[in-house]
């Protein structure tokens, strides 16, 4: 039996016609042409697969795993044994998938990549939010996603229980070091930022605790801590005084999160959530072969 998550984590699916069109290009990467090998398969064959895993992990991904399927032939159907979200065993069956045997073999790499790498995102993200459950901290992804999986590596890291940051760069402004030394400081970085009058968060990184007197002084509402020692941090939430929502980043591990908390600042960015992802290790065997006879009957 499956078990939630410890956050009950199961947030809304990104659009269907997002997460098919993700599927197809998928499918054009790995399909091309056509599957030269999947034409050794007898054309009339019915298979029956079982989804295992081999390890204990977060599961998510299932819509882009059906969406995959789907988009190769209709008739296949699943049975889902598990949901985004539910905390697998080794050896527990994901679900049970039939149809044409063809079709099973064409999507089975494409359909586990997707839950390979997003069960792997989510189960990281849930090590984390995990180690900090008990502080009143947030922590957070950010844009170091893998290429071309934005959208679904963010889906997963709520699945695990941590918090979206913004998508992109077009809904929501940070101000890096390089912003400030072309703006010319951080209070011109800062007006900048707010004539825009974009309605989206404006947040800017300091890097000392000079900087960030600087930033507090012309209005800064969200400060990025970036590489501070846990006495910087400390000192920080003392000099913040509550005025700014402050954010910790840079080389935040899971070994480390929990002191980095226990500083007081409100929120833990991790890259590590999305670029150092191990993949989880899954199996698809088929456990029933058939054919379909004329009419449709099937032939063991």
């Amino acid at each position: 039996m499956s078990e939630s998550t410890p956050s009950g984590a199961r947030p809304p699916l990104p659009d269907p016609a997002l997460i098919e069109s993700h599927a197809r290009a998928a499918l054009l990467e790995d399909v091309g042409s056509g599957d030269l090998t999947a034409a050794l398969v007898p054309p009339h064959q019915q298979g029956r697969a079982e989804l295992i895993t081999r390890e204990s992990a977060i599961l998510c991904g299932c819509a882009w795993f059906e969406a995959v399927y789907r988009l190769l032939d209709p008739a296949i159907l699943i049975e889902w044994d598990a949901a985004d979200g539910d905390r697998l065993q080794p050896g527990q069956r994901l679900a049970l998938i039939r149809g044409p045997a063809a079709a099973l073999l064409t999507g089975e790499r494409t359909a586990m990549n997707y839950l390979q790498i997003l069960s792997g995102t989510a189960t990281r993200a849930a090590a984390y939010a995990e180690a900090v459950a008990d502080l009143p901290v947030m922590v957070l992804d950010t844009r170091k996603t893998l290429p071309g999986l934005r959208i679904q590596q963010k889906y997963a890291i709520a699945c695990g229980g941590c918090h979206n940051q913004r998508i992109g760069l077009f809904d929501g402004i940070l101000i890096k070091e390089n912003h400030i030394l072309a703006a010319g400081s951080i209070p011109a970085a800062l007006a900048a930022a707010a004539a825009l009058g974009a309605g989206v968060s404006i947040q800017i990184e300091v890097e000392s605790l000079e900087e960030l007197a600087i930033a507090l002084r012309a209005g800064a509402r969200a400060v990025l801590l970036d590489n501070f020692s846990l006495a910087d941090l400390r000192a920080a939430v003392a000099l913040n005084a509550g005025r700014a929502s402050l954010e910790a980043s840079g080389g935040i591990t899971l070994h480390g999160i929990r002191a980095i908390a226990e500083t007081g600042v409100d929120r833990i960015s991790v890259g590590a959530l999305t670029k150092d992802v191990n993949a989880l290790d899954l199996s698809m065997r088929f456990v029933a072969l058939s054919s379909v006879g004329p009419g449709g009957a099937c032939r063991d």
